[in-house]
């Protein structure tokens, strides 16, 4: 499994005001090829947002950061920054983590 994280510089919206500015947009990204689960990251306090996803595999991982960075730059969004982690599901195991079945 592969985990992305991407965040990017935002002046929000943040809290409910994001839950309804985006509800459309999590709805289409929850469509994506091999995505497991994505957790919607803010933090008003230092104007960043982003995400961090679960993939089944690292292929539709790339796929959908080339196609997200894309999108996001469209919405005239820069600094966008990304990371690209194998998950070690034995030691997330131990703390709590289920693979999905």
């Amino acid at each position: 499994m592969i985990v992305l994280q991407i965040d990017f510089p935002s002046s929000g919206p943040f809290g409910a005001e994001m839950t309804a500015a985006f509800s459309a947009l999590a709805q289409d990204i929850a469509q994506e090829p091999g995505l497991i689960w994505k957790i919607w990251t803010e933090n008003a306090a230092e104007n960043s947002a982003g995400g961090i996803y679960l993939f089944a595999d690292e292929a539709t991982a790339l796929a959908y950061l080339h196609k997200h960075t894309a999108r996001l730059e469209s919405f005239g969004l820069s600094n966008i920054r990304s990371k690209v982690f194998q998950a070690n599901l034995e030691l997330s195991a131990i703390d709590h983590f289920t693979p999905p079945k």
